[in-house]
């Protein structure tokens, strides 16, 4: 690697001010930096891409002709362009253009510039890619539409975009406000669909909720991935057996914690190795049954775990 180049990692990935020299460590560090984000961004771009083109398909190839619409921004583009005759994508960024500035304020500037690509991208989509109607029944484009609809969105937000940005305005909201994000996406779906039933009429506006909830369920099958963890505490006077148990036979790594246990009306504490360990749905009953063996009144506690990275977890448990 020549002298400039070594300037443009190092300078790029550090932001190490101009040396005419660099040490072998801060070469190798802003190397390392720089292949990470690369591969990082090559990721994130294929992801939108991909996204881009899936709700593309499921617009032009589902919902445009039968006038049915999706929830959220997406939603409201789809109405005013049925109501109007505006070409959806001019509406995709004149709704979405202001949430991307509130993005850019409320998430940050590079949440903000993947954004405006991607929405700028479905538009172009929109504009220049020609696909015919996929089918003409209606419960079909109602669930095949929402279906493609949230797959875009999803592989959009893995990418770190979005192409809808009314979770955007809800986070906004639920900071000032100081209500849940969920409540304000609710609220603001009842008067996109509530409008629709209005203007397009009741039977439109049932097709639309199904689009709606085939988009949302399809968005989290996607973002949530199709493995469902579990994270398990375990607090237990035999901590050495479990920790072997979950290591040799569940093939999970393990996390203890120092900590005391409170007993009787005293209050009397005792200092306990505490467990934590995840673990897929699949792999519950084994466990469950792996910690009656080793001690049947220990306490333990289960919770939902929406993706995890690192570890042992994305790994194949081992075969006993």
């Amino acid at each position: 690697m020549n002298s400039f180049w070594k300037r443009v990692v190092i300078m790029t990935t550090l932001r190490e001010q101009h040396k005419e020299t660099f040490s072998s460590y801060a070469l190798a560090k802003g190397y390392l930096l720089f292949i990470v984000m690369a591969k990082r961004y090559a990721k994130d771009f294929i992801l939108i891409t991909i996204g881009v083109f899936s709700a593309t398909f499921g617009f032009k190839g589902f919902l445009l002709t039968n006038h049915f619409i999706d929830g959220g921004a997406t939603g409201i583009s789809l109405l005013v362009s049925a109501l109007t005759g505006i070409p959806l994508y001019v509406l995709i960024i004149g709704v979405n253009l202001p949430f991307v500035i509130l993005g850019y304020h409320t998430m940050g500037k590079v949440f903000a510039v993947k954004t405006a690509l991607a929405i700028s991208g479905l538009a172009l989509c929109l504009a220049y890619i020609s696909i015919p109607d996929v089918t003409s029944d209606n419960l079909l484009v109602a669930i095949f539409g929402g279906f493609f609809l949230g797959a875009g969105i999803g592989l959009s937000i893995r990418g770190g975009a979005v192409i809808d940005g009314t979770e955007v305005l809800a986070i906004y909201l639920s900071r000032k406000l100081g209500t849940t994000i969920g409540d304000i996406i609710i609220l603001i779906n009842i008067m996109i669909f509530s409008a629709a039933a209005y203007f397009l009429g009741i039977e439109v506006a049932l097709y639309s909720m199904l689009t709606y909830l085939a988009a949302s369920r399809t968005l989290d099958f996607v973002v949530e991935g199709i493995d469902e963890y579990i994270g398990v505490t375990i607090v237990s006077s035999r901590s050495d057996k479990m920790r072997e148990m979950i290591i040799e036979k569940m093939g999970r790594g393990v996390t203890i914690y120092n900590g005391k246990g409170g007993y009787g009306k005293s209050g009397e504490t005792k200092e306990v190795d505490i467990i934590y360990t995840v673990i897929t749905r699949l792999e519950l009953n084994k466990l469950n049954s792996e910690i009656e063996k080793i001690e049947p009144t220990a306490f333990v506690v289960m919770n939902s775990v929406k993706d995890t990275k690192g570890g042992m977890i994305k790994k194949r448990a081992l075969k006993h």
